[in-house]
């Protein structure tokens, strides 16, 4: 089977948008959407009036009229909302999700793969974080009503995702084991999924697309392939020179004199047991060079994986401003990227690039009112009488102390979600006026942005990465 040499990372908060991810995907190379947050980037979008009239057209496009019509309604604001007014919220997720986020999250998920599908014989991918639980049944099952061909999912170990996509690819119904600080022996929590709610009856069965473990060593890839739940397709192993999220050093983590966590030689996958396994493997961090592909291929990769290259091009979803000012930072040669330990709610490593009035500079953060009113990131945790309870470390810390937490967890953490949207210029406001602060994530390899930008110009295309990376 041949599989695409390049696929494009999904990155942060609808940065890989549909756009994106149709733009690579129709270039015959594997395009990916960002399922992180999708509930309220489409919410959100709709709140702005979807002004070029895309997102009708995937709502026109969903199985079920009544539902989609009902989550149009609920969000959708004719000409766009006024700048001045807050985004309308939406229910978070929960152990028992509300009816409508559920409806809001199927839809949501649908119409990105969708968009990204249209037009074009190219294969689509999306990618979740397998730390974000609560939403992974309801997203999955969106993504692939718009048969998406390829799941990708890391920050965790997704072991039990396979066989998720065998039960919903057949509308049985789904459960999932949560991860719950505190659970005691022999307790379990889990969150139930029936497809058969979100179809009309004329659909018997779904396509199941191909799942890819995004990986950073071979005892992972070993163990996924040999005691996941279900057909694992391949892996991208990702170095730690990639955006976002980092898998932490093997061992006690140790900081060096800038304050970034120290990798070393253990934390460097195998590449050869890697591919003793047998199935397709992309290589990812920092290969975004022809001869960095031809080196993957010949290493037994089917390819590499980009995203930096790829997150400030004309098709990302990042906010243009910031886009251009990333650019010319780093056509200045003054790009820099902190892999901060601290930043994230989660405990990984973190990537942040360094620029003045985000969530990179002291003032910004320490001036933002603590608030957790989107959160992806929250830790389930076992409450008192057995239930289960959420907290997130860059909440107000009285609030999660109160919760069980430890207050040194909330030393430096930064609210990742409402940062990321920001980002993509879907910050929320605030009743004080104040807008939230972005919080932008690239790989150690945004410093090369140059190799991209063709001459003359500020700015510069998806088209341009794909011909660059292939040597064209």
């Amino acid at each position: 089977m041949s599989y695409p040499r390049i696929i494009q990372g999904g990155m942060g908060v609808a940065v890989s948008s549909w756009k994106l991810a149709r733009t690579v995907s129709m270039s015959g190379q594997l395009g990916v959407v960002s399922g992180t947050g999708l509930d309220a980037v489409f919410a959100r979008r709709l709140q702005l009036g979807d002004p070029d009239g895309d997102l009708r057209k995937a709502v026109d496009a969903f199985p079920l009229k009544e539902m989609a019509e009902r989550v149009w309604d609920r969000y959708y604001v004719a000409g766009g909302k006024k700048e001045s007014k807050p985004f309308k919220s939406k229910p978070l997720a929960a152990q028992n999700s509300t009816k409508a986020l559920l409806e809001l999250t199927v839809v949501a998920n649908f119409a990105e793969v969708f968009l990204a599908k249209a037009g074009h014989a190219g294969v689509v991918g999306i990618n979740l974080l397998e730390k974000i639980q609560l939403p992974t049944l309801p997203s999955l099952f969106g993504a692939m009503l718009a048969n998406v061909d390829y799941v990708l999912m890391g920050a965790g170990i997704p072991r039990a995702i396979p066989a998720m996509l065998d039960k919903l690819s057949e509308l049985e119904v789904t459960e999932q084991k949560l991860d719950v600080t505190g659970a005691q022996a022999g307790e379990e929590f889990t969150v139930k999924f029936n497809p058969k709610d979100f179809v009309p009856d004329s659909i018997k069965s779904l396509n199941r697309p191909k799942f890819l473990a995004i990986i950073s060593s071979s005892t992972l890839a070993i163990t996924l392939a040999r005691k996941s739940t279900g057909k694992v397709d391949g892996f991208v192993v990702e170095g730690q020179t990639a955006g976002g999220h980092n898998a932490p050093p093997r061992g006690a983590m140790q900081l060096d004199e800038k304050g970034e966590p120290i990798y070393g030689p253990r934390d460097v996958a195998d590449l050869t047991e890697i591919a003793a396994i047998g199935l397709p493997f992309w290589l990812a961090g920092s290969f975004a060079e022809p001869g960095k592909l031809q080196e993957a291929l010949a290493a037994g990769a089917a390819g590499i994986q980009v995203g930096t290259a790829f997150a400030f091009c004309d098709e990302s979803g990042v906010d243009p401003s910031i886009k251009k000012r990333v650019i010319e930072k780093c056509l200045a040669g003054e790009g820099k990227v902190h892999t901060d330990p601290f930043a994230s709610p989660t405990g990984f490593p973190f990537k942040v690039f360094q620029l003045e009035g985000t969530l990179s500079d002291d003032a910004p953060f320490s001036q933002r009112e603590k608030v957790c009113d989107l959160g992806y990131l929250r830790q389930t945790y076992r409450k008192d009488d057995g239930t289960m309870g959420y907290r997130c470390p860059a909440e107000p810390p009285e609030d999660f102390v109160a919760k069980g937490g430890k207050i040194e967890d909330t030393e430096a953490r930064k609210c990742v979600c409402n940062g990321l949207f920001a980002t993509i210029g879907m910050g929320q406001r605030r009743k004080n006026g104040a807008e939230e602060p972005a919080l932008i994530t690239a790989g150690d390899d945004v410093m090369n942005l140059e190799r991209f930008v063709p001459k003359g110009q500020d700015h510069y295309s998806a088209n341009d990465v794909i011909r660059y990376l292939l040597g064209e």
